[in-house]
């Protein structure tokens, strides 16, 4: 008798099926994803008054930050190319979606609505940067951001006047808001590494945009009132020491998958690091989804927002911060009541 027959000799009665079992549930679990639901508690970040400084999640790291006379946007994507298009294929700006969604936002060359002064990509992956130069182009913002982005831009033809590469802890003014960019990093593992060194003239390969300068961006407006976005769920340990921000927009995409020291270490390195008493958390929806669909999390198999919840929340509550999720296309006003 073999040593593997022997083993299934001594197992007790059913104990084969049981590990056949759990192999399976295993398997579905893998091939799943977590229920947003069960986070619906978090989904209560106020919405803003009319005339004041608010916020709009639209899935990823896009957010409009507007106060009823001057917007900024992070990244501006829209175009959500599905699964098998980004890994077979190539992709490229969907100008339906795009269009689509400005129009929503009422954004695009005066009268459309609220002015658009800045499009501001947090880093060059395609989820991050793809539309940003058409964005601007659609509205008469500034494409801003790293020399990476900058040649997405120029893949565009965006004109010269309308691209703007930053200075690490530069400060750059638009209107009511006042941008600092400080050196992040990408959270690991990096797919697509690298900066973007010619313009990117697309459809192209998703390799093609590659990670380029990943940035902790740092938001003050005339009203007192501050932010960081911090669209990648990397840090560089000391950069964000001295900052401030009494909100953290924090992406959370493979946090669920790396281990809880480097969770734990994130959270030191960005909302300890600025103070923040409230943290949304972003860049945690299924970004191969349009966005005219209902969002939902991303998949095990690349991610595991509930476990990364579950280590936040311990987090949040032993440190008296305010931890939330944004509901999409809701204007939300962070700072209300804020802990």
């Amino acid at each position: 008798m073999t040593r593997r027959a022997e083993r299934r000799h001594d197992e007790p009665a059913g104990t084969g099926a049981a590990t056949a079992s759990r192999s399976g549930r295993s398997r579905r679990r893998r091939l799943g994803r977590p229920d947003i639901a069960a986070h619906a508690g978090l989904f209560g970040v106020p919405p803003a008054a009319a005339h004041e400084l608010g916020v709009t999640f639209l899935g990823v790291a896009t957010l409009l930050l507007d106060d009823g006379r001057t917007a900024i946007m992070t990244d501006g994507f829209f175009s959500r190319p599905s699964l098998l298009k980004v890994g077979l294929g190539r992709i490229g700006p969907n100008d339906s979606r795009i269009d689509a969604a400005l129009t929503r936002l009422r954004l695009g060359p005066p009268p459309a609505g609220c002015r658009l002064a800045a499009v501001i990509p947090v880093h060059t992956h395609f989820d991050h940067v793809m539309d940003s130069a058409v964005v601007a182009q659609r509205t008469g913002a500034v494409l801003v951001g790293s020399e990476s982005a900058a040649n997405v831009g120029r893949g565009a033809g965006l004109a010269a006047d309308r691209i703007h590469v930053v200075r690490t802890s530069r400060p750059v003014t638009y209107g009511s808001f006042t941008l600092t960019f400080v050196a992040s990093a990408h959270c690991p593992p990096d797919r697509f590494p690298g900066t973007i060194t010619a313009p990117v003239v697309p459809p192209v390969r998703a390799a093609a945009y590659r990670c380029g300068e990943a940035w902790s961006v740092l938001v003050e407006h005339t009203s007192g009132r501050t932010a960081l976005v911090q669209g990648s769920a990397g840090f560089v340990p000391g950069a964000l020491d001295g900052q401030r921000a009494d909100v953290a927009y924090l992406g959370v995409g493979q946090l669920g998958v790396l281990d809880e020291a480097y969770v734990r270490a994130y959270w030191r390195h960005t909302v300890e690091a600025v103070g923040a008493r409230r943290v949304i958390l972003i860049h945690w929806d299924d970004f191969f989804r349009s966005l005219d669909q209902p969002l939902r999390a991303l998949p095990y198999l690349g991610d595991n927002l509930d476990v990364t919840i579950g280590i936040l929340r311990q987090l949040a509550e032993a440190q008296g911060v305010a931890l939330r999720m944004p509901t999409v296309w809701r204007r939300e006003d962070p700072w209300t009541a804020l802990p």
